[in-house]
């Protein structure tokens, strides 16, 4: 079956129902993470951005807690940035990337677009589209992991499942689809991943990219330009990370964030709180010294004095020590004024993170680290070697992303909106029109 055809025949019926919980989780997990998002200084500068330089159009789409109808290719940058500004949505080991943070604020744009038009587009088609996307990006991600030297940011592969679930969406004839999908490869954002690790920006994971790329890869194939092939779909190297597509679920290989950090921070955040939980008597006032043993990737992480947000989320010492002193990293503790923060410094401080050669050696297959702390009263305490919670086999649950998901959006949102927005993702496959249902997302966050 060609992949067009497995896309316009695809129903959630195939999908099998703990594959579609997790969907369902990855879709709140990343409405919380935006709504935690859509107040800080990333976001804001991408909302200006797309109201002066994106204003109409044929299609035009609400920007997320926000309202404002600006350009789909606008939406699709403006979202793709919101979701990727706050370092917690969720992740996929062997593509080395994400999907959510690129297919979810572009499928949602585009189909608030066609909803303005006048298309209906129930909840379970919308979850359909979703789903398409997430999948395919992901394949996407693995085959081109697989066949490039360099380590790509996740716009380079993430456009391609916007192709896919917007095209069906869209009602796109086989040719114009094919077309897409080459002009999504051939335009995606192939960032350095490593330089941006090493140095910072609001430019992240290129998920604003690979948002208005997918967006735009359609209008241009619909509007008659070419583009095919695309490789990372059709070459022969490229064919086994496909053949298996509707019997096995890269969906499934997902992890999920507890806190709003780079992945290869989050198994020393993991280790840490449960030393906190087993040590009452440790905390900020009785820590004389952290020693974290991680792989080498992890270790470059370091970031014990951030100068900004994207400093602090691609940075190891910074939210372990906010952990410590404060007791949970969400996104208060990795924006604003917590940055200078004079109790999270000083814990920071005492921090050292070097790298262990027998966890090295088990990256990227596992990603681990080792904590050992010592209290001001000579006491010693060494976590076991620790994956990141969240993990597939150590997931997080339905509860626990509630949990991440209030903890996130209570700053810009209202009590009644967070239940409003999180009932309407947990019933969506049984609204009649997903717009309607989800109408919390597109009303103004509390300023």
């Amino acid at each position: 079956m060609s992949l067009y055809a497995y896309c316009q025949d695809f129903n959630l019926d195939q999908v099998p129902p703990h594959t579609q919980a997790i969907l369902q989780k990855s879709l709140l997990d990343i409405l919380g993470t935006m709504a935690g998002a859509v107040s800080n200084t990333t976001s804001q500068a991408l909302y200006r951005y797309a109201r002066t330089h994106y204003p109409a159009g044929e299609f035009l789409a609400r920007l997320p807690f926000d309202g404002t109808p600006v350009n789909l290719l606008g939406a699709g940058w403006a979202g793709g940035f919101t979701a990727d500004s706050l370092d917690a949505h969720e992740g996929h080991f062997t593509s080395k990337g994400h999907a959510g943070a690129t297919v979810v604020p572009a499928l949602l744009a585009l189909a608030d677009a066609l909803h303005a038009q006048g298309r209906t587009i129930s909840g379970r088609e919308l979850l359909e589209a979703l789903c398409l996307g997430y999948e395919t990006s992901l394949r996407a991600g693995v085959a081109l992991m697989a066949t490039s030297p360099t380590y790509h940011a996740s716009g380079g592969f993430s456009g391609i499942g916007v192709v896919c679930g917007g095209a069906r969406l869209l009602g796109l004839d086989e040719t114009t689809f094919r077309h897409a999908l080459g002009i999504a490869e051939y335009f995606a954002a192939r960032c350095p991943m490593m330089r941006l690790i090493d140095h910072p920006t609001m430019l992240r994971d290129a998920h604003g990219s690979g948002a208005y790329n997918g967006l735009n890869a359609l209008l241009l194939a619909r509007d008659g330009v070419t583009g095919a092939p695309a490789e990372t779909l059709e070459a022969d190297a490229s064919s086994p990370y496909w053949h298996d597509l509707g019997t096995r679920w890269e969906i499934d290989a997902q992890y999920f964030k507890p806190w709003p950090v780079c992945r290869w921070a989050q198994p020393a955040l993991t280790a840490m709180t449960r030393l906190l939980a087993e040590h009452p008597q440790l905390c900020a006032e009785t820590v004389a010294s952290v020693r974290v043993e991680t792989f080498q990737e992890s270790s470059c992480l370091q970031g014990h004095r951030p100068t900004n947000a994207d400093e602090a989320q691609y940075a190891l010492a910074f939210p372990l020590a906010a952990l410590i002193a404060r007791g949970q990293v969400g996104p208060e503790e990795v924006t604003g004024a917590a940055i200078g923060a004079a109790d999270i410094l000083a814990v920071s401080e005492c921090i050292e993170i070097v790298e262990a050669a027998d966890l090295s050696a088990r990256f990227p297959e596992e990603i681990l680290s080792r904590v050992t702390v010592r209290l001001t009263n000579g006491e010693a305490f060494t976590s076991p070697i620790t994956a990141a919670l969240g993990d597939p086999d150590q997931p997080m649950t339905l509860t626990d992303i509630e949990a991440k998901f209030e903890l996130f959006a209570k700053q810009n949102l209202s009590i009644s909106a967070r239940a409003e927005l999180k009932r309407a993702v947990l019933e969506l496959e049984h609204s009649p029109i997903a717009i309607d249902t989800l109408a919390p997302l597109f009303a103004p966050y509390n300023r």
